[in-house]
């Protein structure tokens, strides 16, 4: 058995016999696995608090070929997310983080920019408290349908390929790939505004980090977070669990 160290990010946890645990994370440089921490629910384990949702670790792992489970042996903490947990909003933004992140990565399959927005992410949860949930949230739906291949061009109609003025709503529903203009407009569909389009051509241009200031509250962007909710549910063909709890908050 193949013996592996890998920078790693903790996805979520299950319990699994009487002490152990099953471990699903993302290897920086192998993408998506799941593991055997052997015990793990002990309350003196080797694990520590490496295991928490979305740590960042440097973790130890053996890997046998035709195996779904790698064996987890030790981690090193980098990062902990404790005392983003704290705040019960930030805890379901972390949440949301994990779920996407276990449903649209593939196994096996390395993907580092997604990897660096989930780290910009947590660096920006950590930093920004409860101010920083919404753009978070926002931003990282946002390049998780973008870095999933899923994003439509946001400035032409997917049905009459018109280009829709900037100051414009746009129009979207579950039946439809992308946007729609007023012309094309499908029945039952949601409006996205004009803003709600500029601020994601603003985040696809900028990293978090160098977003202009804004006083960010659960309105701001809803129409924009809703049609990327839908995105992602439409081609992960799953409904997000974590989000009715967002919309809640």
């Amino acid at each position: 058995m193949p013996a592996r160290e890998s920078e790693a990010l903790i996805l979520r946890t299950y319990p699994f016999r009487e002490a152990d645990l099953i471990v699903s994370f993302i290897a920086r440089d192998q993408g998506r696995l799941r593991g055997v921490a052997r015990g793990a629910r002990k309350p003196r384990n080797r694990f520590g608090a490496g295991l928490e949702r979305l740590a960042h670790v440097r973790l130890f792992y053996f890997q046998r070929e035709n195996r779904d489970l790698v064996s987890l042996d030790s981690c090193e903490l980098i990062e902990s997310q404790f005392g983003v947990l704290a705040d019960y909003s930030l805890g379901v933004a972390l949440d949301f983080l994990a779920e996407v992140s276990e449903q649209l990565l593939p196994e096996h399959e390395s993907n580092d920019r997604f990897f660096r927005l989930l780290l910009v992410a947590l660096d920006h949860l950590r930093e920004g408290g409860a101010a920083s949930l919404w753009p978070v949230v926002t931003y990282f739906s946002l390049w998780a349908v973008k870095l999933g291949g899923w994003l439509p061009d946001l400035e032409t109609c997917t049905s009459c390929g018109v280009e829709i003025p900037a100051g414009a709503r746009a129009w979207f529903a579950r039946s439809q790939p992308g946007l729609a203009c007023e012309k094309c407009r499908p029945p039952n569909a949601w409006s996205l505004s004009a803003e709600a389009r500029a601020l994601a051509a603003e985040m696809l241009r900028m990293s978090l980090r160098k977003l202009p200031p804004r006083r960010w509250d659960r309105s701001m962007a809803a129409d924009l977070r809703q049609f990327l909710t839908q995105r992602l549910e439409e081609n992960l063909e799953r409904k997000l669990l974590t989000v009715p709890v967002l919309a809640e908050l």
